[in-house]
């Protein structure tokens, strides 16, 4: 397959992942809405003109043409305006409570959203934003313990014929060798290229930092190797020689240092996360999910400057779809060499992380965001307790409708930050 089409293929891996995650998060929505009696007169993903649709009970399921996204549409989200209040004719405020309630027929006020209990709306918004926790934390177990990562492995891909007069600390095995340089531990012992490192002196090793843990704790004393070559097990002495390595710091500044060398460098290739360190590493890439949602402004300050030359670009920055569009492409179309499995398991990645930044952003407590319709139902749900401890009426639904403008601005605000940030992927991509 060309690099050409692997790339286009990549990113149509992610459109797809991107479509299927969206269902879901609407699902979420809905299942639970149906579950509660809410007319749920349509369900589609994506915008713009319908591709497809089919009519099942009083739901219309379809597809549109723009898959960035999707929506369920869920009668009577805004409620009537409250006693004494009337709305100026023709404004917003006044359309979206008329078009909110419109389908509704007299005999099927009752089946409004706004009239459920504030835990049933609670579980109506927040299960599309924990539908995409759950994909998000099942697309990285799979990565990490299914699939695995992408990573140097024990087996041996190089063998030094010598042990050189210099080694730099990042050498990994075939150095040049002069007539005088003597013979290395690994080809006094046998290591061969393939050798799958099994044990080093008894020590499990099911990947290459394992190894090097090991071969820093023998030190230059003789040891057994077990090794697995060409399917049996075979068990090698070895016997590390010290060596003085150049070590450079952060900081630029070269020293030297004393360490067991034997002559051996790692192949790379998938090695499994132990399911034990799985929920470390999701529960990390949870949060830093939330902290770039929660520092957004100063994310985004941060991808301008990179995009006017200010500063380099963070990898672990803000990008938009068109900036993940190219990192799936690469991700599908990278070199020769790069098993199948490391493909599968960067693009589990992925959609993984995007799950988890669609959970993030959607906990922000701001309409037309689905965190804004659980703050509603939680400073109603608040609003009630109060009246009830003070013996007051029922104040009756939070009249949300009013928090349209803010919506609307906050919706204008995300547009503009996603063409700055498609502009920043173009102009200085990762």
């Amino acid at each position: 397959m060309s690099s050409t089409l692997a790339y286009i293929l990549g990113i149509i891996v992610l459109i797809v992942g991107v479509a299927v995650s969206v269902a879901l998060h609407e699902l979420g929505h809905m299942i639970p809405a149906k579950r509660f009696g809410v007319k749920v007169p349509e369900y589609f993903i994506g915008f713009g003109p319908r591709v497809w649709s089919m009519k099942r009970g009083e739901t219309e399921y379809g597809v549109k043409a723009i898959w960035l996204g999707g929506y369920v549409k869920l009668l009577g989200m805004l409620p009537p305006a409250p006693p004494g209040r009337v709305d100026k004719p023709g404004s917003m405020v006044a359309d979206a409570r008329q078009e909110s309630l419109a389908e509704l027929g007299p005999d099927e006020q009752d089946r409004a959203f706004y009239r459920l209990s504030v835990p049933r709306k609670l579980l109506v918004m927040a299960g599309g934003i924990l539908t995409n926790l759950v994909l998000g934390i099942v697309c990285l177990v799979l990565a990490l313990g299914v699939v695995g990562q992408y990573t140097h492995t024990s087996t041996i891909s190089s063998v030094s014929d010598c042990v050189p007069a210099e080694l730099a600390s990042s050498s990994t095995g075939g150095p040049e060798c002069a007539d005088t340089d003597p013979v290395s531990p690994a080809a006094t012992a046998g290591l061969q290229a393939g050798d799958e490192i099994i044990s080093w002196n008894g020590t499990p090793t099911p990947a290459w930092t394992d190894v090097q843990a090991a071969i820093l704790a023998g030190g230059t004393e003789p040891i057994d190797v077990v090794v697995r070559r060409d399917g049996a097990e075979t068990t090698l002495r070895v016997t590390p020689v010290e060596v003085e390595r150049s070590v450079t710091a952060s900081d630029g500044t070269t020293s030297t240092e004393s360490a067991p060398y034997v002559g051996i460098g790692p192949a790379k290739g998938t090695v499994r996360v132990p399911f034990s360190q799985i929920p470390g590493a999701v529960a990390v890439a949870v949060g830093q999910t939330l902290k770039a949602i929660f520092t957004l402004p100063v994310g985004l300050y941060h991808s301008v400057a990179a995009g006017l030359g200010l500063e380099q670009r963070n990898p672990g920055g803000l990008v938009s779809l068109v900036g993940v569009g190219r990192i799936a492409g690469e991700v599908s179309s990278e070199g020769v060499g790069i098993p199948f499995s490391a493909r599968v398991s960067s693009m589990l990645s992925l959609l993984g992380s995007l799950n988890l930044a669609l959970f993030a952003f959607n906990l922000v407590p701001l309409l037309p965001l689905d965190g804004g319709h659980v703050a509603g139902a939680c400073w109603e749900g608040l609003r009630r307790a109060w009246a009830r401890w003070r013996g007051r009426p029922d104040p009756g639904p939070v009249d949300t409708a009013r928090m349209l403008p803010v919506g609307q601005g906050v919706f204008v605000a995300l547009v503009i930050m996603a063409l700055v940030l498609i502009w920043v992927d173009i102009v200085a991509p990762f």
